[in-house]
């Protein structure tokens, strides 16, 4: 057991640090993953003998699950809302024809089984949320005409839809749809997903709202509970759990939830870890050894999938919308294939169908040279077609962003003698680049205006920018003890070098914010700040 430990430990560092490498020499960190578990693999260094597919199967699709889930929840409805049609458009049908387009390329040209070509181009015809949102994140791409979201919404969204399809070529070849129960596979697929998005999206808001946790951080289990739920209720009666839990997933990131921020940190905290753990265990399961013998067919569905299938999907749902022709090149060029496919790849291999080929390596290549070629060459495409927009930001397109200065909030208690004690905030005077943004009267909470009366007890917040020159400042503690010669001493009394300043006293679990008239007592714990020369 701590042998095993021990190597989960040192691959997970080392994935980490090829994040950091990744970066700096602008390769797809997602690759690296790859390349990572067959370094690690049968055929690798290591030899490390993993080929249960079956297990792999299951991890990668629970893991899945919080990748999909995380692509709806940090994806910003407002900013997406304008091009949601045309997204929502080209990752349902543009996933359907991108599927039929490479399916029947790979019948007619490389004289493929048809179902078996069918399968194939179901498999790969979604588009990678993880990959497109890293390079989008990474290289801070700000593409024009709000292409960025639209990016995000169709490949956070197309999983769902690549899956059904892939669903229903595993029955069709293992003949277990026929007639009604195959019309009932779609309906179910498609109804039984949706419904379920939405209610269980519904309950969860509920449940938040109306029972706030006692303890910190159990509302984050809580979310993740509702992501497993999310998936598992719509897949246990054959409904599409990936499109239920993109639904619950966009649904709750597009709505005001206490505490979302550490939501966000937890879950892309997660999300960053299932994608270390697909990427690397499928790499793990790869066997390079085979890789020249699925080359001469992976090679030319990619190019063909890349270079006519998917623009010939996005041309043709675009040109009614009177996208611009640049737009609709780089979209085009956007549709990096990731780790659905390959997880897809897996179900086949484990499922009774019978094929002739090897799919798992088949797409393994294509997502190989998809992520290498394509994300590799994004920002370079993105500029050659004019498609950066330099007043633009695209972070401002993810629910998780945060203003690159940030705010800062200050609360104090007014007091009888405080001099804006019955004043309407419009009369008093605020410190300059501060705002009044919150007021508790009791147990009333007040959204303050102009007109709102100040009184004795009420708790005020205010905001301002946060400083940016903390660096120059030091913080240190003094803790008196009995015997301290400043007890009983008033803060103005006492001496202290010019600079340095008492600028908080823990007293009892409480804080205080000090003033010369402070008397300081014994067990007072004071924070004192120097400013450094």
């Amino acid at each position: 057991m701590p042998t095993y430990l021990l190597i989960v430990t040192a691959i997970i560092i080392v994935c980490i640090i090829f994040n950091k490498i990744s970066s700096k020499l602008g390769i797809p960190v997602l690759l690296a993953f790859i390349l990572l578990g067959m370094f690690f693999g049968s055929d690798g260094i290591f030899k490390i003998q993993f080929d249960n597919f079956v297990f792999a199967e299951q991890i990668c699709s629970i893991a899945l699950i919080f990748i999909i889930f995380y692509g709806g929840f940090g994806t910003k409805w407002s900013e997406a809302k304008p091009v949601a049609a045309m997204s929502i458009l080209l990752s349902t049908l543009g996933v359907i024809l991108t599927a039929g387009i490479t399916g029947l390329f790979c019948y007619f040209i490389l004289k493929i089984e048809f179902l078996e070509s069918m399968l194939i181009g179901s498999v790969i015809s979604s588009t990678d949320a993880a990959s497109v949102f890293s390079i989008l994140r990474s290289k801070r791409l700000n593409l024009k005409y709000n292409t960025a979201s639209l990016l995000e919404l169709e490949s956070g969204s197309n999983d769902p839809c690549s899956y059904m399809l892939t669903a229903i070529m595993l029955s069709l070849m293992g003949h277990s749809a026929h007639g009604g129960s195959f019309a009932y596979m779609i309906f179910a697929q498609l109804i039984y997903g949706i419904v379920f998005g939405v209610i269980v999206a519904i309950v969860a808001l509920w449940v938040l709202k109306q029972f706030p946790f006692e303890s910190k951080g159990f509302d984050t289990i809580f979310v993740f509970a509702i992501a497993l739920l999310g998936y598992a209720a719509p897949a246990a009666l054959g409904g599409n759990g990936y499109l239920s839990v993109y639904i619950v997933g966009i649904i709750l990131g597009n709505r005001p939830i206490k505490n979302k921020q550490s939501l966000v940190h937890f879950f892309d905290g997660v999300t960053g870890l299932t994608q270390m753990l697909i990427f690397f265990l499928l790499g793990l399961l790869a066997f390079p050894s085979q890789m020249p013998q699925v080359v001469k067919l992976s090679i030319p569905i990619f190019l063909f999938l890349t270079f006519i299938a998917r623009p010939m999907s996005v041309f043709l749902i675009f040109s009614p919308f009177k996208c611009k022709f640049n737009q609709q090149m780089l979209v085009s060029f956007s549709g990096l294939r990731g780790a659905a496919s390959i997880v897809f790849a897996v179900m086949v291999t484990v499922s009774p169908a019978y094929t002739n080929h090897d799919v798992f390596h088949i797409v393994f290549c294509i997502v190989l040279f998809s992520i290498l070629f394509q994300g590799s060459l994004l920002p370079l495409a993105a500029k050659k077609l004019d498609m950066i927009d330099e007043n633009a930001n695209v972070l401002k397109t993810f629910n998780d962003y945060t203003e690159e200065v940030p705010v800062q909030f200050i609360q104090f208690t007014m007091k009888d003698n405080h001099p804006w004690k019955g004043k309407k905030i419009r009369d008093i005077l605020l410190p300059p680049e501060t705002l009044l943004v919150f007021l508790q009267r009791g147990r009333e909470r007040i959204t303050p205006n102009g007109d709102t009366l100040l009184y004795s007890g009420d708790i005020l917040v205010l905001s301002a920018k946060a400083p940016n020159i903390m660096d120059s400042l030091s913080l240190t503690e003094l803790c008196l003890y009995s015997g301290n010669k400043w007890i009983g001493k008033s803060v103005s009394s006492i001496h202290l070098d010019t600079d340095k300043l008492i600028i908080m006293i823990q007293r009892n679990g409480m804080i205080v914010i000090p003033s010369g008239e402070t008397i300081l007592k014994e067990n007072d714990l004071l924070v004192i700040n120097q400013s450094e020369q």
